[in-house]
């Protein structure tokens, strides 16, 4: 046993001794966090994370210590690891509450969430965001909401308004997606079901109109003919000039985010 336990204790100096050297080791704090944004900027995110994380450590309690974690929650977000970076985005909030910083957090937050779900390139895969879970689409919503509310002046607020809005509208559509699953399934009860929560939750989307022809679709298909004039009757009035009556549903729609 004697002579095994001596070739274990020789492999794991040797291994030891293979380690390589931390070439940070005699770097500034300054220094580090310059290699970190040089990579950043060269699109090499995965190389300035282990950066950003042992600056956090050499700067701990400092303002660059609480940089570094915001950056290093970007650069996991721009290397598709959208779990680690709302997970550090979330540890910075909780380690620094009062931080100036917290309207960015907030932002990036949303963001994540926001571009998990496709998001403003959408159109690349020419689909939807309300195709998708939504999940995603709930927590940006909620990152943005907060952001909006407590920092109203934020830089990072104009844009934030603009994606809730977005999100809203994305919202509504899964409804109304789902709704048309079940029509087109002859689901016509559960069709209902979902058209009516768009309505109701909703407000002022696009969405609503078409929400309001399967109202109509599916209760004529169930010989509901009076809720189907009430709905027909409600929908000549808000949307006059709406093609689903006359054209029926359209087999692919443009989709309303093109111009974002």
């Amino acid at each position: 046993m004697v002579p095994a336990l001596a070739i274990g204790l020789a492999a794991l100096l040797a291994a030891c001794s293979s380690t390589p050297d931390d070439k940070t080791e005699k770097w500034s704090p300054n220094k580090i966090y310059a290699e970190a944004k040089d990579e950043m900027g060269s699109g090499g995110y995965d190389r300035a994370i282990p950066l950003l994380e042992k600056l956090e450590g050499r700067a701990a309690g400092t303002p660059l210590a609480q940089q570094a974690q915001l950056e290093k929650a970007y650069a996991q977000y721009k290397n598709n690891d959208q779990a680690s970076a709302l997970s550090t985005i979330d540890r910075f909030m909780k380690l620094h509450p009062a931080s100036p910083a917290i309207d960015y957090a907030l932002y990036l937050k949303g963001i994540v969430n926001f571009n998990d779900n496709l998001g403003a390139f959408a159109f690349l895969s020419r689909q939807d965001l309300s195709e998708r879970d939504q999940k995603a689409a709930k927590e940006s919503f909620e990152a943005f909401k907060e952001l909006v509310t407590r920092f109203p002046d934020s830089r990072y607020t104009p844009d934030a308004r603009a994606r809730m809005t977005y999100i809203v509208n994305s919202l509504a559509q899964y409804e109304v997606h789902v709704a048309r699953y079940y029509f087109s399934r002859g689901a016509h009860v559960a069709a209902i079901n979902r058209a009516q929560s768009a309505l109701t939750d909703y407000q002022d989307v696009p969405a609503l109109e078409e929400a309001l022809y399967i109202l109509v679709r599916s209760y004529d298909e169930l010989g509901m003919t009076q809720l189907r004039d009430d709905a027909k009757r409600v929908m000549e009035k808000t949307y006059p000039k709406s093609e689903y009556l006359s054209r029926g549903f359209r087999s692919k729609q443009d989709p309303w985010w093109k111009l974002w």
